[in-house]
């Protein structure tokens, strides 16, 4: 039996679960008082008080951490990497503290990972929002100064595209498939045999979501940003965080607009819609037509009726499957459950010079 403990923080909370094998023995979301945060000045200097709490946490089942064969962790914000699961080391350790141009609390994870390990367990993080295996072709976009880029809800699209392979008897690496994750944002992903070739970046591209635009006429968005009405910063929250359905409705509640919006209402999901499937049938496109299945995964996947209407519009490319929710914490565990048994071998991060 593999003993692993899963760190997956958030801005006001920390996940934590014990796993033995890949079963999810005990899981537990740490509140974090927001007056207590707002005490450090710096989310790295949260990490001793985060640290205290999931020490807590795992006394308070019964373990102690000398326990467990591996810590996983939450991957956060490198710079564009392989999909895979690699050890945390000190290298890595500096960059999330020290070098990462986003500021997130997902750069705690493997922090505090590494010092809960003190160097005596392995700690690992899986598949973090940076993974990149775009090809070259879908990397222009049209403009020399503008680079695409594979920015993705990479760990929980992983994670259900091998479900899905074992579901047909397969595994991921042989299969082609359209992964589309819908949530507060949308990633939909084409992957060609175990290696996610193109993604709409779900903060610029691709479908308008409960709480984003996604892609927009741009000589339109040219004259919003010169008309003088906005600030920057105005802008880029009516872009994400106060934009697609919210805009409409003033609610990212999709699930109560299936239920109790008006026929108006229900138009605008119906909009959305229309362009999440637009875009899954762009990356069947990308895939040359051959699509051995198309996953819808992610909160909005809960909603029988949204995944129904997707499926209207694109069940004659590939098998529709749902696979509703996110699953980051037990694909951390599995990712290091596959290193620790030998069946994957852990990649070694290096900030490239």
């Amino acid at each position: 039996m593999v003993l692993i403990l899963v760190i997956n923080p958030g801005s006001t909370s920390t996940k934590v679960a014990i796993f033995e094998d890949d079963v999810k023995k005990v899981q537990e979301t740490l509140r974090h008082d927001v007056e207590e945060l707002e005490k450090f000045s710096d989310l790295m200097e949260q990490e001793d008080f985060r640290k205290e709490a999931i020490l807590k946490f795992v006394e308070s089942n019964g373990y102690k951490l000398e326990d467990f064969d591996a810590i996983a962790c939450r991957g956060g914000i490198l710079p564009p990497l392989e999909s895979g699961t690699y050890i945390v080391n000190e290298e890595m350790v500096d960059y999330l503290k020290n070098k990462t141009r986003v500021k997130h609390a997902s750069n705690l994870a493997a922090v505090i990972g590494y010092s809960l390990s003190a160097g005596k367990i392995p700690v690992y993080i899986t598949d973090p929002v940076s993974v990149d295996e775009m090809i070259d072709e879908a990397r222009l976009s049209g403009i020399p100064e503008i680079e695409r880029l594979s920015l993705a809800h990479a760990l929980n699209i992983k994670a259900v595209a091998r479900e899905v392979a074992n579901q047909l008897g397969k595994r991921y690496e042989e299969l082609n498939m359209v992964v589309a994750h819908l949530g507060g944002g949308i990633s939909v992903t084409a992957h060609e045999k175990g290696r996610m070739i193109d993604v709409n970046n779900a903060n610029d591209e691709g479908p308008f979501s409960p709480e984003r635009t996604g892609e927009l006429p741009v000589g339109d968005v040219a004259k919003l940003c010169f008309s003088g009405k906005y600030t920057k910063e105005e802008l880029k929250k009516m872009f994400i965080g106060k934009g697609g359905v919210v805009a409409y409705l003033g609610t990212n509640d999709v699930k109560k607009v299936m239920e109790e919006g008006t026929e108006e209402e229900k138009f605008i999901i119906d909009a959305m819609v229309y362009q999440i499937a637009k875009e899954i049938g762009g990356m069947c496109a990308v895939l040359k037509g051959k699509v051995d299945a198309i996953v819808i995964t992610g909160g909005i996947a809960n909603n029988v009726e949204v995944v129904e209407k997707i499926k209207s519009y694109v069940f004659k490319f590939a098998p529709v499957f749902s696979v509703p929710g996110e699953f980051e914490m037990e694909a951390l565990a599995k990712g290091a459950l596959r290193v620790l048994k030998g069946e994957e071998e852990a990649k070694i991060w290096g900030e490239k010079k």
